[in-house]
């Protein structure tokens, strides 16, 4: 098998998707060896949709995101959705019941992921089964308070919806580092550098270039929460300089590479003491879901 999930115990995700009635949250771990794809779907309970390792894209009806490693995407019920991953990666999937759901956002949303979420989340994915005493109650109470407080970030990729341009986008994904220009960037997809320019901007928002930086940083997050150097981070993603790359991400992201929160080394694991003193007084914050008849 190329690609795994755990626990296998469980119901697998496409029918705990489903499952209405099922846990308040389900979440499973996820190990891939090679790309994966998946097809345009929905389903009735709410998915995060987190990155540990390598690069996810979503593609819902109003947009798309690059999910890169520390961070994770929001999708509400019933949002329709697909998902393709560059090469291997490693990450995980909650589903939140619909009734959960009311407290969360609405809209699809990409967000850095908190190491207390991400903890409790894995927590979940250790369970043997669906069942849910009151300590995993707790936990899924702090799981849910944890997404209704995460600020959306300014990670959008819109990725172009033309062939031609999506043939361009994908190989910037997988090497962002390519210097090629925009006449050769056209040429090479059997267009003109004005109908690429053009077809970037209506369909995704951003100049090809600004489009292309935008992955190079994106990447370099990647980069980044595998514990690489800035100095290799710049080098390796076609950056003349290194000075500029920092400059460049102070100006996207508001801090240098280094005091990101994705660029600092961890002390450790969340200790299981402190997720259960955090799920224990989010879960006194939390009312019991309104049912309507």
């Amino acid at each position: 098998m190329n690609n795994t999930i755990s626990p296998m115990s469980r119901k697998p995700p496409n029918a705990i998707g489903h499952d209405v009635d099922g846990p308040v949250i389900a979440a499973f771990e996820v190990e891939l060896r090679s790309e994966f794809a998946s097809p345009q779907h929905s389903h009735p309970r709410g998915q995060m949709i987190g990155c540990n390792r390598g690069l996810v894209t979503i593609l819902t009806d109003t947009g798309s995101w690059l999910v890169p490693a520390g961070h994770a995407i929001w999708l509400p019920p019933y949002q329709v959705h697909a998902g393709q991953s560059f090469g291997p990666g490693a990450g995980w999937s909650l589903y939140v019941s619909p009734d959960a759901c009311r407290a969360l956002p609405a809209t699809p949303r990409t967000v850095l992921v908190p190491p207390l979420l991400r903890e409790a989340v894995l927590r979940a994915a250790s369970w043997p089964d669906d069942s849910m005493d009151e300590a995993r109650q707790r936990i899924a109470a702090l799981v849910i308070s944890e997404i209704a407080d995460l600020r959306s970030e300014a990670l959008g990729l819109p990725i172009p919806r033309d062939p031609r341009m999506q043939r361009i986008a994908r190989a910037l994904l997988e090497s962002p580092a390519d210097r090629r220009g925009i006449e050769e960037w056209a040429a090479w997809a059997g267009t003109s550098s004005r109908t690429l320019s053009r077809r970037f901007r209506q369909e995704t928002g951003l100049t090809f270039v600004d489009w292309r930086q935008r992955v190079r940083l994106m990447r370099s997050l990647e980069m980044l929460a595998d514990g690489a150097a800035v100095t290799t981070v710049a080098l390796d993603l076609g950056y003349s300089s290194v000075s500029g790359f920092i400059a460049l991400f102070r100006r996207t992201f508001g801090v240098t590479p280094t005091a990101h929160p994705i660029g600092r080394p961890q002390s450790g694991r969340i200790s299981r003491s402190e997720i259960t003193e955090q799920s224990v007084a989010a879960a006194a914050t939390l009312r019991p879901p309104h049912h309507q008849d």
